[in-house]
């Protein structure tokens, strides 16, 4: 797995040069990937923190052990993160364990984020963000353990955890293509069909579409516009180099678009967007 980590920091870093649009969120994520395979390596040396897997994923992990941790997480990511960011995560910091706790054990039992939120809303919409980039790597840690998940391709929740895609792929497969999500929790990936809403099962051609830039032509923007929601997918016939969740996050000029178009985001990515 630490292969894995460093192909994601990686790729972070080569791709700041090409998409200088995106560079502030390229550093940032390439600064808690760091912090999330250090969690993640962590895992193997606290089996206090798990159970057996015997049941749904998640209730795998002990969540009420991991508040210390937590606590190391924030000051690490305040010393790197944007000044609102760091702001939010100081004032988290001062509520103390017990809400850490409680943060967590709701974060996993609920993985849930989306990009609404105002005053006292968007405060815990960022608490939750933090708390998702803190629990991805022992998700991921837990699905790593298990054996494969049957998807009949219509499944628009991860069959390992329940929780929403955060990236479509489509890799090289005969004369054309196939399509799998990428899970934004534990980072399980299924296969999905080409034509197909992964917000709200839509499957009528005519209501889906994708469209592309050519500031970095192998990330699409797939919309559905029954429910005007949208998640970019990354085409790895065109860049086998491309590493998705990453790649995903340079491809700032679709967000901007589809937002100017109407459409949500299924999911916010490692740098809220």
């Amino acid at each position: 797995m630490k292969s894995v980590w460093d192909a994601r920091i990686r790729r972070a870093t080569e791709l700041i040069s090409s998409y200088p649009f995106a560079a502030e969120g390229l550093r940032f994520y390439a600064q808690i990937a760091m912090l999330q395979q250090n969690l993640h390596s962590e895992v193997d040396q606290a089996p206090s923190c798990f159970f057996p897997f015997e049941g749904p994923l998640m209730d795998e992990l002990s969540t009420s052990a991991l508040a210390s941790r937590f606590c190391n997480f924030l000051t690490s990511v305040r010393k790197f993160a944007p000044t609102a960011l760091a702001e939010a995560v100081v004032s988290l910091e001062q509520k103390g364990s017990a809400v850490w706790s409680n943060l967590i054990e709701d974060f996993w039992r609920s993985p849930e984020l989306s990009r609404d939120g105002h005053g006292h809303q968007a405060e815990m919409l960022t608490e939750r963000y933090l708390a998702w980039l803190f629990l991805q790597p022992h998700a991921e840690y837990l699905a790593g353990r298990r054996s494969g998940v049957f998807s009949d391709g219509n499944l628009i929740r991860c069959p390992s955890c329940g929780s929403n895609p955060i990236v479509g792929v489509l890799r090289p497969e005969g004369d054309a293509a196939r399509k799998s999500l990428i899970c934004m929790l534990c980072s399980h990936e299924w296969a999905f069909r080409r034509i197909y809403c992964p917000s709200c099962g839509e499957e009528r051609e005519s209501h889906m579409a994708f469209y592309s830039a050519p500031e970095i032509p192998h990330v699409r923007v797939d919309v559905c516009d029954t429910c005007h929601t949208y998640l970019k997918s990354v085409d790895l016939t065109k860049t086998g180099l491309a590493v998705p969740i990453v790649d995903e996050l340079a491809a700032l000029p679709l967000d901007l678009w589809a937002r100017e178009n109407g459409y949500q985001k299924l999911q916010i990515n490692a740098v809220g967007m």
